[in-house]
């Protein structure tokens, strides 16, 4: 599958906290947390730990949704990316490849003792008004 456009991509790194939403048995929770993006393995990679209510349930449910957005007061400024995925622990090769961006983004991540987590991006739609009003990207397209 093919990368999602570089504007997509932009404003994913120009970021660091999603907000994340889980749900089980009807109850839906959010969490917010520091990421990271991959881009070439299309992820998002955060830290939690497995006794949090967000990792319980997305252990019972790995189908999640994500949001990162810009706060801003100006509605011609508004941009926000919603986001469809499933949460994994990474394996393997892809382990090390999101350990080491992870660290490079928040070195001192290094000190705690945590989990490394991905989001395996299904799909994204971005909402960015500076192209328009309402105007709307999506991945895939």
């Amino acid at each position: 599958m093919e990368k999602p456009e570089k504007r997509i991509q932009d404003f994913i790194k120009e970021h660091h906290v999603l907000t994340l939403a889980t749900s089980q048995n009807g109850q839906p929770w959010c969490a917010n947390c520091f990421y990271a993006y991959h881009e070439d393995e299309n992820v998002l990679i955060f830290t939690s730990d497995n006794e949090t209510r967000h990792i319980q349930e997305a252990l019972a449910n790995h189908q999640v949704a994500a949001s990162i957005v810009l706060e801003t007061g100006v509605v011609g400024k508004i941009r926000g990316l919603q986001i469809t995925g499933k949460l994994e622990l990474p394996e393997g090769e892809l382990s090390g490849k999101v350990k080491k961006r992870y660290l490079k983004k928040f070195p001192y991540a290094a000190l705690m003792d945590t989990k490394l987590w991905v989001l395996v991006i299904d799909s994204m739609k971005m909402t960015d008004n500076r192209l328009g009003f309402g105007k709307k990207l999506y991945w895939p397209s």
